[in-house]
């Protein structure tokens, strides 16, 4: 029981913070990273039942907005390129008893390729679930208190915001975007960085 009770808790606190919150700092250490382009598209989004209706081309602009925002403090010298799909989305409608607060979501695919290599580095398109921030608190859903595009919006910060996690381990892992460097500088540099 408690370990169930720790599990919710770190849940709620992921939930809770908000994905554009860092963005007035410095962006995250990314290797040679230049965004390119953005691609959002909506040809198989599914709105999940008693979901707020929102306009598909409204969720494109807004989706890429967001990667523009978060990705464009990357002035790297290698271009690669985003393909993101919506695949499906539920944003919160009002009316719903306090008890119920349902919260909003999204699921999105994201796919990168390397311009100068011409190569996918996603091979299968990697899946991002996404949740809203509970900065309306926890027993009262968005629902109440702001419009499906604020819901979507809050969605996309915080997808882009997990794009940029992932990107981060992916080069961690295999150097996707130190490839320019020789291996015996590219730990160098990311000290010089963070000093």
């Amino acid at each position: 029981m408690i370990r169930l009770s720790a599990v919710l808790l770190l849940c709620a606190v992921l939930a809770a913070c908000n994905g554009a919150r860092d963005l007035a700092g410095p962006a995250v250490p990314l290797g040679d990273f230049k965004l390119g382009h953005n691609i959002v598209v909506t040809p198989k989004t599914q709105k999940v039942p008693l979901s707020r209706e929102l306009d598909k081309e409204v969720m494109q602009t807004m989706l890429q907005e967001a990667v523009a925002e978060r990705f464009a403090r990357y002035e790297g010298t290698g271009l690669y390129h985003f393909g993101i799909s919506i695949e499906s989305y539920f944003l919160a409608p009002p009316g719903v008893p306090v008890v119920a607060a349902p919260k909003s979501a999204m699921i999105i695919r994201l796919s990168v390729w390397d311009d100068a290599r011409n190569e996918k580095l996603t091979p299968k398109a990697h899946q991002i679930t996404v949740l809203e921030s509970l900065d309306q608190g926890p027993l009262v859903g968005s629902g109440y208190t702001k419009s499906a595009e604020e819901q979507f919006k809050n969605l996309s910060q915080n997808a882009v915001k997990q794009i940029e996690n992932y990107l981060v381990a992916r080069n961690k892992e295999e150097r996707w975007f130190d490839r320019g460097f020789p291996a015996a500088e590219a730990p160098a540099e990311a000290e010089a960085t963070e000093g």
